[in-house]
């Protein structure tokens, strides 16, 4: 089973950080900033879109998480990913990537929620059902460390070619929701 968590973020800034808890005006010029037309940076090409839909999402992820007994203690997550992913692991260098691996163990679980891919488009998939990637056991469900661990072992980690198609930009992963982000702050040093 897979036992640790990774967080990617862009070489030379500041780990463990979300755009969600900045003003508005302080996260959309952090956006600019970061923008590239590309498959990770391109989501920030209309930063008050994002920040707007991301907000909408997190209130989501809370609540789902909450009706199912976690216990978030922050208003905001920290993104990470369940294991690694082999396609950002792959463009690292390309795209100035570094990371950070910490165990699960490390956590308890009502400190973590996940996504069965990105939670952005798992809900968007959840919410519109579009015919040709929509998957309603998995998409628009925010599942615990116990739902996702016997998610994998029936299925595995999600992968290009996974379940058919898929947008050309989709890069497969689990997304874990970090709730507690006190336990983050010693990986820091």
């Amino acid at each position: 089973m897979i036992d640790f968590l990774t967080h990617y973020y862009r070489k030379n800034t500041i780990p463990f950080q979300t755009l969600s808890a900045l003003p508005e005006s302080e996260a959309i010029r952090k956006m600019e900033e970061l923008y590239v037309d590309n498959a990770i940076w391109g989501r920030f090409k209309n930063p008050e879109w994002y920040i707007r839909e991301r907000k909408e999402i997190e209130a989501w992820l809370r609540k789902e998480f909450i009706a199912k007994g976690g216990i978030p203690e922050e208003n905001h997550p920290i993104y990470m990913v369940l294991g690694k992913c082999e396609e950002l692991e792959e463009i690292m260098e390309e795209e100035r990537l570094a990371k950070i691996v910490i165990p699960i163990s490390d956590f308890r679980e009502g400190d973590l929620s996940f996504t069965y891919i990105d939670s952005m488009l798992s809900y968007r998939l959840g919410r519109d059902k579009t015919p040709e990637y929509y998957q309603p056991e998995y998409h628009g469900i925010v599942f615990t460390l116990s739902e996702i661990h016997s998610i994998i072992k029936e299925r595995g980690l999600p992968r290009k070619g996974w379940w058919g198609n898929l947008p050309d930009d989709f890069i497969p992963y689990i997304e874990v929701q970090v709730w507690n982000h006190q336990i983050l702050k010693r990986y820091l040093e």
